[in-house]
């Protein structure tokens, strides 16, 4: 009976363990122990990378997070995009997505970008759907061909959208045509991981 009663307790105290990491797994957060509770045994796969403090940052803007950057690299868009660390305004952080900034003659910054949008997701869509414009396959991403309606030409014509998808994740590059040209993007897009 006393055995019994261990066991259930044990099954028990793994659930409540184990709980968190069922109903929130995209997130690397864990909650802190209890005071006196034992600590958990460590996940079969490391938690992510924090982001690292030694970046340009652009405005107010924080690093990138490592997770965003294996897939597309700052070092990768300048040989790419005929960038340097001239034109380099630096990097800004947002949830999965980074953004970097440069500078072009007569325009604003904010608009001079190369946006990387890499979301973990459990359904991956094999090819982009967007109902303003249409995408044709470059190598193994697809890239931005044309604008469906009036409307989204202009966003066709300033920004190059490419779109990698991958096992529970997908990458999705924005990158302006005036910091990329469209020959650059496809040069680019064999750069994104």
């Amino acid at each position: 009976m006393k055995l019994t009663r261990i066991v259930i307790a044990t099954s028990a105290f793994a659930a409540a363990l184990a709980l968190p990491f069922v109903l929130d797994q995209g997130s690397s957060r864990a909650a802190a122990p209890a005071p006196g509770a034992k600590a958990p045994a460590a996940p079969a796969t490391p938690p992510p990378a924090a982001p690292t403090g030694n970046c340009k940052t652009f405005g107010a803007g924080k690093c990138c997070h490592p997770d965003v950057t294996l897939h597309l690299t700052k070092e990768a868009i300048f040989a790419a995009c005929g960038e340097s660390e001239a034109t380099y305004l630096g990097e800004a952080a947002a949830k999965e997505t980074c953004r970097y900034h440069f500078k072009v003659e007569g325009q604003n910054s904010e608009d001079t970008v190369v946006q990387v949008y890499a979301p973990v997701v459990k359904e991956v869509l094999d090819k982009p759907t967007d109902p303003f414009l249409s995408y044709k396959k470059v190598g193994k991403v697809w890239m931005t061909d044309k604008s469906k309606s009036p409307k989204a030409a202009a966003m066709a014509a300033s920004n190059t959208g490419l779109y990698l998808p991958g096992r529970g994740y997908f990458v999705s590059v924005a990158a302006s045509t005036k910091v990329c040209t469209k020959a650059e993007a496809i040069t680019l897009s064999k750069s994104m991981k």
